[in-house]
């Protein structure tokens, strides 16, 4: 059974930091490629950042600069670091596992920005 379960969401005030962890398990993590999706009120989905299974990434620009996605192949880990963040940024965050024509979501965990 694929789960994707991720962890280190809350609430953070303007210009906080927040580290979330996305733990996987079922699959062979290292032939995937990860990716942290977000998702606004009444917003569709998007991209936040995803890292290819050789580590290359590639950010919205609206996180540029300010995030940074990692993975531990070893651990079945992703990350994504968050920094600087706004009050924009408040969204529940999904993690996303890709491999030829599979795709898995994790459940997703809440991210408030606010003072």
């Amino acid at each position: 059974q694929v789960q994707l379960v991720e962890s280190g969401g809350g609430l953070v005030q303007p210009g906080g930091s927040l580290r979330l962890s996305c733990a996987a398990s079922g699959i062979r993590f290292s032939v995937y490629a990860m990716g942290w999706y977000r998702q606004a009120p009444g917003k569709q989905r998007e991209l936040v950042a995803t890292i290819t299974r050789l580590g290359s990434t590639n950010y919205a620009d609206s996180v540029k600069g300010r995030f940074t996605i990692s993975r531990d192949n070893a651990e079945n880990t992703v990350w994504v670091q968050m920094n600087s963040l706004k009050p924009e940024d408040t969204a529940v965050y999904y993690c996303n596992a890709r491999s030829m024509n599979l795709d898995y979501w994790g459940q997703g965990t809440q991210v408030t920005v606010s003072s």
